[in-house]
């Protein structure tokens, strides 16, 4: 590795990437779900917290509502809040709620019903107010998604176990993640007839992680979804926080470890000024700013081995294809190590197809590469055959890094 990318990773360890001790600008509401101090439960509506009996099942709709005007696609004929069963990943068998959105494209509904887009989002914060079916969505990923509606395809958004729901949020954690994102299908399934049965998985960032997630666990966990391929942008792999090693990936994990044992302790592992951020952390959101410095805060760096058991994906060979987008200039999620992750799924028998995109940093990736990836979208919808390009995959070159602030 040159000079230039060991730069880079030295300004991601001096913290580069978005404080957590800044407020989401949540929307008020009369009516605000139970309050759970650890877990940064609450801030929320009551439409958040499912007060009745839940089925046995996961990948039912328990109730919906309409998205506000602030939340809705500018591509969409509608959009939908939902509430909707899903397995705990933490515990592998309890079913609770999970939330999300529904947005259906404008037109006339083809033979068949829309193709969905199962969207799995970026890094929001642990709090149930960075649920994006909750606050306000960004530009990049608003526009990504009229982009996909303007294709004709609806989109099933979950916001992840945790994320508006009561109870943590364990993030970048295999199992409730993919599991929330492929119960965001099938719920919207039995839901809503218009919708066809043909299914392509697209995430960034965390949610490329939570993509991969859903990928490999969806013939065991869900066989009766057909996923037709997966997308994947500024690709964070296992161990992605953990090798950051700055305050906003410690309290990021830490939560998640809070969030799958009731018996852990923050305070084993941060000092008394990192005890106050870390509360901070539970009810704020991620946004672009300056970082608590690690050494005011950590006692301790959680063990990788801890973190690898909940955040190592299960396979990387998928049943169809696979889409890489990967920008050039992104030092949250250094191109090398995403090529590292394409080129293992190459190794494991997948087909992909991997693009780079010079001068395109961890967010600038995720529009720049529709001009590749609405394509390979519409072959694996058609039923066409993707031929990848593991055969010839390099190596990304060196690329002249622009500054970058966004872990999402």
């Amino acid at each position: 590795m040159n000079a230039r990318w060991r730069m880079f990773i030295l300004v991601l360890t001096t913290g580069v990437f978005a404080s957590i001790v800044i407020a989401c600008k949540a929307q008020l509401s009369s009516s605000k779900a139970a309050r759970g101090p650890a877990h940064g439960d609450g801030g929320v509506s009551a439409f958040y917290l499912w007060n009745g009996d839940i089925p046995h099942a996961p990948g039912k709709l328990l109730r919906q509502e309409p998205l506000p005007d602030h939340l809705l696609l500018t591509n969409a004929e509608k959009g939908l809040r939902v509430l909707y069963t899903s397995t705990n990943g933490i515990d592998g068998r309890t079913v609770i709620a999970v939330s999300g959105a529904i947005y259906f494209p404008k037109g006339t509904v083809p033979v068949g019903g829309w193709p969905i887009i199962a969207w799995a989002h970026g890094t929001t914060g642990t709090a149930d107010v960075c649920a994006p079916s909750w606050m306000t969505r960004g530009k990049r990923d608003t526009d990504y998604l009229n982009a996909w509606l303007a294709q004709g395809y609806a989109i099933a958004a979950s916001d992840y176990q945790g994320l508006g729901t009561p109870g943590g949020h364990p993030w970048m954690a295999v199992r409730p993640e993919g599991w929330s994102v492929l119960d965001s299908v099938r719920s919207a399934l039995t839901a809503f007839p218009e919708l066809a049965n043909a299914v392509v998985i697209v995430g960034q960032s965390q949610g490329s992680h939570a993509a991969l997630s859903a990928a490999g666990l969806a013939s065991t966990y869900a066989p009766t979804l057909r996923i037709k391929g997966t997308v994947a942008t500024g690709m964070a792999g296992p161990q992605y926080g953990a090798s950051r090693r700055t305050s906003t990936f410690l309290f990021l994990i830490l939560h998640k470890f809070q969030a799958m044992d009731p018996t852990f302790q923050p305070s084993d592992y941060l000092t008394e000024s990192g005890m106050h951020g870390y509360a901070a952390a539970a009810t704020t959101c991620v946004r672009p700013g300056p970082t608590v410095p690690l050494d005011d805060v950590l006692k301790v760096w959680p063990d990788r081995a801890k973190v690898a058991a909940v955040e190592n994906w299960p396979t990387l060979r998928f049943a169809h294809p696979l889409f890489v987008g990967i920008g050039l200039a992104d030092i949250a999620a250094l191109p090398e190590f995403q090529y590292d992750i394409a080129a293992a799924a190459c190794r494991a028998g997948s087909i992909v197809e991997t693009h780079y995109y010079p001068g395109q940093d961890h967010g600038g990736a995720v529009n720049a590469s529709l001009v590749d990836s609405v394509p390979f979208v519409e072959k694996v919808f058609a039923g066409q055959p993707v031929a990848g390009n593991c055969a010839t995959l390099k190596a990304p070159p060196t690329a002249e890094p622009i500054p970058a602030t966004t872990l999402h």
